[in-house]
């Protein structure tokens, strides 16, 4: 019998690569997955002597000493569900239990608790990297018993991404907060491709910018302050040859995007916390309505485009468009932060923001050089209510925002989409303004309902009787 120390049940994309990551680090893996023939392939093209081939979960199990320990690598949702009616029968209390997939919080929660009364573990893991990440380190977010996590540590740690020495991996927090971190993890990501999304439209087709000066242009914000993951790639992009005919790739992809379904959880989850995240719902609609592409077509013929205006020179446009989406992303991950930090108090969870950020420096989709800023500013104060208070991104906010505002300007006199760009500065002149409109509301709130308001210069609750009826 083959003695393994941990089995990853689900051999598609992501559970086949973390697998062969695990066994390139030394440990024996056992594979199992529900078609034989998914197993028998991964064996033939990646025949390894640390990954060992089951097809029955009674074997895998049989394979390890306890406490046992399970990675399900499936689709979120039903599947998950389906996976633990089977194995959970199988296993002695103390075994443990991980989801490596995107699944709910909430899902997650409910696993948790009904696993943990009879007495097994369960981790709800998120891992971010894709399939690169995930075969050679992704950035990982596990949440459970915290004591229990002493025994995945070992190789959760040792597979992750490293950033400065350090494991992208760090336990999270009990029951559902690993994937919590991950699903707004998810939502920012969301943010930053549409803002990347929202600089290519304003350089392409207001500044006049061709596909070989935007890959220069990416290439070297790349070596500064908006240097990430996500604008290297985008450099790279734009300088890919098409597959049939001449032409950057770029120019025949068509123009629609979809999703999975975080960004709209983070989005749900938001209202539910009472938690701005604006540029994350902007990001979503804006995916939204690039599936609308008959619609759009027939819009395009009926509404009139606006005149539109000259864009500045280019060495002019670029810093604009490079400072102003510098702001926007800060604003985005102070959106994404402040929602951690209200979910952390509601569900009991005593995140770790500086250790969040910390973890999302290497292997994740997010990854960015100012992560190292946001790891310092919770350093410095772990109760910062907004990144953007911090004296650093204050900074940022307050040498960019012109930038920002002014490349909206150019942007929507010609009529190109911003919405999470629109977002970021409206975000902004919300959290600083004074007044906000709100009195006017209460007043109509009072005026067609009763629902009473409260006043500037006196103590109290109070209702006006706004004298006449209104329809």
């Amino acid at each position: 019998m083959y003695r393994t120390d941990i089995g990853v049940i689900g051999l598609a994309v992501m559970g086949r690569s973390i697998a062969l990551n695990m066994a390139d680090h030394g440990f024996k893996v056992g594979g199992y997955n529900r078609s034989r023939q998914v197993t028998e392939r991964l064996i033939e093209e990646h025949p390894h002597e640390n990954l060992v081939p089951f097809y029955e979960l009674k074997e895998l199990v049989a394979s390890q000493e306890r406490p046992r320990k399970f990675l399900i690598m499936v689709k979120a949702g039903k599947p998950v569900d389906l996976v633990i009616d089977q194995l959970s029968p199988l296993l002695d209390a103390g075994d443990m239990i991980l989801d490596g997939g995107n699944s709910f919080f909430e899902d997650t929660r409910r696993r948790e608790q009904q696993l943990r009364e009879k007495g097994i573990y369960y981790f709800g893991t998120g891992i971010s990297g894709g399939e690169k990440g995930a075969r050679f380190g992704p950035s990982i977010m596990p949440g459970g018993d915290e004591a229990a996590y002493a025994h995945i540590a070992p190789i959760l740690e040792t597979i992750a991404a490293k950033a400065k020495g350090e494991p992208c991996c760090a336990y999270m927090g009990p029951d559902g907060a690993g994937h919590y971190v991950k699903m707004v993890h998810n939502g920012i990501e969301y943010a930053d491709m549409q803002l990347i999304a929202e600089a290519y439209l304003l350089l392409k087709y207001a500044g006049g910018f061709s596909n070989e000066e935007l890959a220069d242009m990416f290439a070297r914000w790349n070596q500064g302050k908006l240097k990430s993951y996500l604008i290297g790639i985008t450099a790279d992009i734009f300088r890919e040859e098409d597959d049939f005919q001449d032409g950057q790739l770029i120019d025949y992809i068509l123009d629609s995007a979809g999703q999975k379904g975080t960004g709209r959880w983070t989005s749900l989850e938001s209202l539910k916390q009472g938690v701005n995240v604006s540029l994350i719902t902007a990001a979503c609609n804006a995916r939204i309505m690039s599936n609308r592409i008959e619609k759009r077509k027939l819009a395009k013929e009926l509404i009139p485009e606006p005149k539109g205006i000259s864009a500045p020179e280019k060495a002019v446009m670029k810093e604009l468009v490079e400072q102003g989406l510098y702001t926007a992303k800060i604003t985005a991950y102070a959106q994404g932060f402040e929602l951690l930090a209200h979910a952390s108090k509601e569900y009991g969870w005593n995140l770790r923001y500086g250790r969040i950020a910390a973890i999302f420096r290497a292997g994740c989709i997010i990854q960015a050089e100012f992560l190292e800023d946001i790891t310092k500013a919770f350093e410095k104060n772990p109760e910062l209510d907004n990144l953007m208070l911090d004296s650093f991104f204050l900074d940022g906010i307050r040498k960019g925002q012109e930038s920002l505002r002014e490349a909206l300007c150019i942007g929507i006199k010609n009529g190109i989409p911003l919405p999470a760009m629109s977002q970021a500065a409206a975000y902004i002149d919300a959290f600083r303004g004074v007044p906000a409109g709100a009195n006017l509301i209460q007043a109509q709130r009072d005026c067609f309902g009763a629902h009473t308001y409260e006043r500037i210069d006196r103590d109290g609750i109070f209702h006006h009787d706004w004298g006449q009826d209104h329809e």
